[in-house]
């Protein structure tokens, strides 16, 4: 059966992954983007591209009002977007901190709290947050992404509660290192002090994030909710 998947930062990276793996299996998918121009294999595949700032409110309405004229109400929602502004603590500014927080954290709350509304309506749906094994373990430089990336744990199960009753399931996913342009822009250096920490040796791809992800969002994953599902290759395992 065909749904409505809505997509949060789909343009590239994991989003694009997932976005892919919804819009191949049948699904009705859309995803948002702030800046530069989605794939165009994306249009190839039926997939709406919508241009959305999650950090502003009227954005993020605008873009629902767009998708559900054209699809539907929201059935599954990906919040992927997110940003790093990575600095030490003590040269990190308040902006570095707020705007990281504000797109991660914030941005998926406005993007939730808006397809909880038909979710609710519906008497069913499925909402999965991406965190990050940061959020889970940490890292150096990276407070401000580890604290938005964390909260989102705290988010997804408080909601997994709230929604629960109406059949509405929320989980998170929380990918390690993943071989995106992100990580291949790293030095030879970087990358073999990061794969020493992965027990299997290796980065994920994109599509096993979106594959964790299908799987939440499936009749087979209807009795799963509250859960961090991690998809970095024992990284961050005990966390």
């Amino acid at each position: 059966m065909s749904r409505s998947v809505l997509v949060t930062g789909g343009n590239r990276g994991i989003g694009l992954a997932i976005a892919r793996a919804f819009a191949e299996a049948g699904d009705k998918v859309a995803i948002t983007y702030r800046s530069g121009e989605p794939p165009a294999d994306l249009s190839e595949l039926g997939v709406l591209a919508v241009r959305c700032d999650i950090t502003d409110p009227e954005q993020v309405e605008q873009a629902y009002k767009e998708v559900e004229d054209k699809h539907g109400a929201v059935e599954v929602l990906v919040a992927n977007a997110g940003v790093t502004r990575d600095q030490l603590l003590l040269r990190m500014s308040e902006e570095d901190f707020t705007s990281v927080v504000d797109t991660n954290l914030t941005g998926t709350f406005r993007v939730v709290k808006r397809a909880a509304r038909g979710m609710l309506r519906a008497r069913k749906g499925r909402i999965v947050l991406i965190s990050s094994v940061v959020g889970l373990l940490g890292s150096a430089g990276q407070a401000n992404y580890a604290a938005s990336k964390a909260g989102l744990v705290g988010f997804a199960r408080s909601l997994a509660r709230e929604l629960g009753s109406r059949n509405i399931t929320v989980n998170v996913v929380a990918p390690g290192f993943v071989d995106t342009d992100m990580t291949r822009a790293l030095t030879d250096e970087q990358r073999a002090a990061i794969l020493g920490g992965v027990p299997l040796g290796r980065y994920a791809q994109p599509e096993e994030i979106a594959a964790s992800v299908r799987f939440l969002s499936s009749e087979d994953a209807a009795y799963i909710t509250g859960a961090v599902i991690p998809v970095d290759g024992g990284l961050g395992m005990g966390h």
